[in-house]
Formats: structure tokens, C-alpha cells, sequence
């Protein structure tokens, strides 16, 4: 074990471009085969990996256009747009699970793949989001059984999968009489339907629903395709009372706040707990929901998962927010265990892509006992560098500076994705990043194939740590990054104290791209000693090391501790760890 740590961590070093020396000895944390016991491992000590299985491969070509027959779930392939479905699906994920095995991720995220309404106004729904049928896989993506296999296939391989759900609406069927035409088409004039405030409900004014012919059953549970149990309130400024009750862009919004929205939503879950035996859950549009919905859901969910054998679920959930006091309070008065980490993702691209002092690391930080109850914590947090929603870290890498060498945007990459496996929380991978991509934007434009390509605009991108572009077929095990983070995660894997380590600062200065921190787990009597240099020039710096001894593991070549201080010499976008005798 040893002997390959060492080949792991001294191909890490040449990968990160730095100059710098890993320790030729060093100890590592025994394993009692967590990531075999795939069932009974915490999540604290898992590595996602979140993929749209559109865009990710494609297993199955007889499946592209969705159900055979015409329907509300058939059609929409488009390889050649950004919008349309691209043929990727659940038997394209199972054929590549050793790509992931090696890559480290031991955690597959799925956007929804529950039946959808493939076509709507705006759009075409290879994302997901936007479902009629909450009972079986959407034919573009592959039936029941073939999802069955595939969780099969992963918990073989000690892989964990998460599902994508979604609670707040449904897929857009509800029609208003006062700006819809008898067709469903707007009215003339018209693009969307004016948000209807609970005042104006009040005073009589509010919209009539009604269901085209063809589309009255088509929601299953049969429940779902009432009207009375949604808001009907028109489409939402996505502020104030409308971003609990509109509709995002004419999608069903659900009164989450009903009784039998409520029962009705956790039954529907846990029965695709039964059926699939899925791990956990990512939860869609957290804060768009009511606060009370939560406070039933998640509890009655886990329950159920436990009582079916499922003894480690997990459920985080989506709250599009980058304050820390706001994310908070969904794993506390909300009762869900976890939150994806905005405030984390915001914070690393602003030190490592823009260029911002660290000192938002610290005060992120200091923030981190708003998550602490008894069901969550700040280690529980999911992070993150980039997602289908907000754009890829390769994106925010060229926004702030195109003009920068291939190989500094490369080093950014690799240092923030360091970053996140070394700092605090659960590290989850966005697919193709570590492939190089970078995307053009945000939404349907960092949802590239990984697969070969037709779509013009994504395949006149410029990759990082590759002469690939999206045109080819891209599972490259040799892509840099690819390799940094398969060592990384194989070091995070074989040391407890990066997994459960409590985060403390070390070394902070105001306009010093250099700083430090500790991962401490004094159950194991492990203390390690980071530093980062986010900067692009070389830097100098000094410390107290408060009266203790330090060994390298990863070590700067000019580096030396004189009584309590320790004196360190950084190359530019680096780190360096050491270890506390």
C-alpha cells in the first residue's frame, strides 16, 4: 500500500506542474473495505459524480427518440442542437462505470430521469425536470429494468446512485383561460402568464384553469392531474411570494403546502425507494417549496429508506443560494441533512478563477456551525465547482481571463478541483471536467456530449489540457486533469482525516493570494497542514505552528521550520500538506 501511494502521489506532483517534492514515506489510514461495503458506507466518505445521462453516452440507439409511438414522451432527438435530446441514456452510463470506478467517483448523481413531456413551448426535456410520470424512467433514457440493472451494476462495483427529484411542479399541462388560447398556445400578445398575487386572489381576481383533451390523464399518480392541488398563480418573478407559489416558466407549481400534496409527493418517493433501492436523493428547487413540506418530507423519506434496508440514505437538496445563513436553514428548520454548498462553489471560483483574496475562504468558513444540528452538519455540505444550472469551472476559468497561457488555465482547474477534495465537505465532480470542457455560458450550454458531438457551438470549443474538442469521443484516462483527480480522490480515499478532519484556519492575510488550513481529526490523532498559493507569482511566507512538529507529504522544495515558525517557499498556483508528528 505504501509503495503505491507513493507512484499516486508522486504522479500527482507531475501532473500539477509544480515544483514541488512528495515525502517518499508516509502513513495511511487503515481501510476496512468502505468502498466495497457500499451500503453501510457514510457519505462522508464518498465521491460524486454528477452526470446528465443525455449528454454522458449513448448505450442504446433504439431509445433516442423516446416511446415509440407518438405521445408526450416521444420525440425531440436533435444531435445537432443544444436544446434537443442527444441519445445519451441509463445503459450509456452502465457501459462506462469502470471509467468512473477509476476515476475514483464512487457516487453516481443523475439528473431526473423519471417520464417526461419531451416537448413543451420553450424547450425540449433531455435535462429532466420536466415529468408527467412518477412512476417509470422516461423512454429516452431507458426503461425500469434498465435502471435496476444499472444500480446493480454500480453497488458490484461499490458505486452508490443518487436520483434527481423534483417536488415543486410537473411538466407544463395546466392552461389558463385569461392568457391562453383553447389550443394551449398564448394569446396573441402574450408570452407568459402575469404572477397573481394571494391578494388579488383574494379580491376574486385569479386565473381559471383548464387541461387540453388529450392531456387530462396523462399525469400519473392519477392525483396529480387535478388542478385544485396546484397554485394556478400565473408564472413567477422568481421574487418575493411568487417564487414559493408561480410557475417556473408555465411549469405546474404544486401547492406544497396541501395535506395531500404533501402525503401524496412522499409516496410517490418512497415508493421508488421500494422499487429501485436507490441511495439517496438530490432534491430539485428546494427553496421554491414551502418550509413545512420539508419538515414532513425528508424525515418520512429517510424513515422509509431505513425500514427497506437502506441504512445510509442520503438526501440533499438544491437551495440556489450563496449565503450560508439562507443555506442553513433548510438543514435545520427544514430538516434536510445536507444542501449543495453554493457558497462554496462561489468562494473557490472567486479565489482560484478571479483571482480574489482568500480571505473569503476564512470568513466562509467561520460560518460553518449555522449547518450544526442533529441530523446535519458543515462536512455534510455537498461541494462543488460548476453544474448544468450555472455554467462549467472551465467557463469561469476563461470569463475572467481568456488571454491567460493554456497551461495556467489548465493549473487553475486542477488547483481548484484540489481544492475541493482537500477543503471541508463532500466533493461532487461535474461530468466533463475533468475532460477539459469549458462551455459558453450557463444551462443548455455547459451540457456538452461527452460522447462525439454534433452541435457546432459546442465542438468550436477549446479544451483544457487537450488538443480533444467535443467532436471526438471523450473518456480519456490520460487527460490531466482526469489523472489529478483520480490521485486525488485515491488520497482522500485512503486518509480519514481528509474525509472527517474538523477544518480550522491557519493563515490569513488580506491582498496575500497565499493561505493555510488544517483538516484535524483528533479521534485519530491526525492533524494536516494545507497551503495554497492561488496566486501567479512565487511567494515567500512564514507562520507559528503553535508549539507543534510538522512532516511533509506533500512538500515545497524550500521549506523549513526554525523553533515555533515555519518558513515556506510556494510556486506560483500550488499547494503543499504536511503532517503533524
Amino acid at each position: 500500500m505504501k509503495y503505491l501511494m507513493a507512484v499516486i502521489l508522486i504522479g500527482l506532483t507531475l501532473i500539477t506542474g509544480c515544483r514541488l517534492v512528495w515525502a517518499q514515506t508516509e502513513s495511511v489510514d487503515p481501510m476496512v473495505d468502505i468502498y466495497e461495503k457500499y451500503l453501510l458506507r457514510d457519505v462522508r466518505d464518498d465521491i460524486f459524480y454528477f452526470v446528465m445521462p443525455d449528454r454522458f453516452n449513448n448505450g442504446d440507439l433504439s431509445n433516442d427518440n423516446g416511446s415509440v409511438s407518438p405521445g408526450e414522451s416521444h420525440g425531440g432527438f436533435d444531435p445537432y442542437s443544444e436544446r434537443g435530446f442527444h441519445g445519451g441514456d441509463i445503459k450509456g452510463i452502465e457501459d462506462k462505470l469502470e471509467y468512473l470506478q477509476s476515476l475514483g467517483v464512487t457516487a453516481i448523481w443523475m439528473t431526473p430521469i423519471l417520464r417526461n413531456k419531451a416537448i413543451q413551448h420553450d424547450g425540449i426535456a433531455h435535462h429532466g425536470y420536466w415529468i408527467v410520470d412518477f412512476t417509470e424512467i422516461d423512454p429516452h433514457f431507458g426503461s425500469n429494468d434498465d435502471l435496476k440493472q444499472l444500480i446493480n451494476a454500480a453497488h458490484n462495483k461499490g458505486i452508490k446512485v443518487f436520483f434527481d427529484i423534483i417536488t415543486n411542479h410537473t411538466a407544463d399541462v395546466i392552461k389558463f383561460e385569461q392568457c391562453h388560447q383553447i389550443d394551449g398556445t398564448y394569446q396573441v400578445g402574450l408570452q407568459e402568464c402575469q404572477y397573481k398575487s394571494i391578494a388579488q386572489l383574494a379580491s376574486g381576481d385569479r386565473y381559471t384553469p383548464f387541461v387540453l383533451p388529450r392531456e387530462k390523464q396523462v399525469k400519473k399518480p392519477a392525483w396529480l392531474n387535478n388542478p385544485k392541488f396546484y397554485h394556478n398563480q400565473g408564472d413567477s418573478t422568481f421574487k418575493g411570494e411568487s417564487s414559493l407559489n408561480g410557475d417556473f416558466s408555465g411549469l405546474d407549481d404544486l401547492n406544497t403546502s396541501h395535506p395531500q400534496v404533501i402525503a401524496g409527493m412522499i409516496e410517490i418517493y418512497q415508493n421508488l425507494i421500494t422499487e429501485f433501492k436507490p441511495d439517496g436523493f438530490r432534491i430539485d428547487t428546494v427553496r421554491h417549496v414551502d418550509m413545512a413540506f420539508w419538515q414532513a418530507f425528508s424525515p418520512a423519506i429517510i424513515d422509509h429508506a431505513h425500514a427497506v434496508g437502506i441504512p445510509k440514505f442520503h438526501v440533499f437538496g438544491e437551495v440556489y443560494d450563496t449565503s450560508p445563513k439562507a443555506l442553513s436553514r433548510y438543514t435545520t428548520e427544514g430538516k434536510l441533512p445536507s444542501v449543495l454548498d453554493f457558497a462554496f462553489q462561489q468562494v473557490a471560483a472567486d479565489i482560484f478563477y478571479r483571482g480574489k483574496s482568500p480571505m473569503l475562504a476564512k470568513e466562509l468558513f467561520e460560518q460553518d456551525s449555522l449547518y450544526d444540528d442533529d441530523d446535519s452538519s458543515a462536512d455534510l455540505l455537498m461541494t462543488f465547482l460548476g453544474n448544468h444550472d450555472m455554467g462549467r469551472s472551465g467557463y469561469f476559468i476563461n470569463q475572467h481571463d481568456a488571454t491567460q497561457s493554456d497551461a495556467d488555465k489548465l493549473q487553475r482547474s486542477i488547483l481548484s478541483h484540489a481544492y475541493m477534495m482537500l477543503s471541508r465537505g463532500i466533493p461532487v465532480i461535474y461530468y466533463g471536467d475533468e475532460q477539459g470542457f469549458t462551455g459558453d455560458g450557463n444551462d443548455i450550454y455547459a451540457r456538452e456530449d461527452m460522447f462525439k458531438s454534433k452541435v457546432v457551438s459546442y465542438n468550436d470549443n477549446v479544451l483544457l489540457g487537450t488538443t480533444a474538442s467535443t467532436a471526438d469521443d471523450n473518456f480519456d484516462q490520460q487527460h490531466p486533469i482526469y489523472n489529478a483527480i483520480a490521485r486525488l480522490s485515491q488520497f482522500r480515499k485512503n486518509h480519514q482525516v481528509l474525509r472527517r478532519g474538523e477544518y480550522q484556519d491557519r493563515f490569513y492575510e488580506h491582498n496575500n493570494p497565499v493561505f493555510a488550513f488544517a483538516r484535524v481529526d483528533e479521534s485519530i490523532g491526525k492533524e494536516w497542514l494545507i497551503v495554497f498559493n492561488s496566486g501567479t507569482v512565487q511567494k515567500q511566507l512564514s507562520f507559528s505552528l503553535q508549539g507543534k512538529r510538522f512532516v511533509p507529504i506533500l512538500a515545497a522544495q524550500s521549506a523549513k521550520q526554525v523553533d515555533d515558525t515555519f518558513y515556506l517557499i510556494l510556486p506560483r498556483l500550488s499547494y503543499v500538506i504536511y503532517e503533524r508528528l
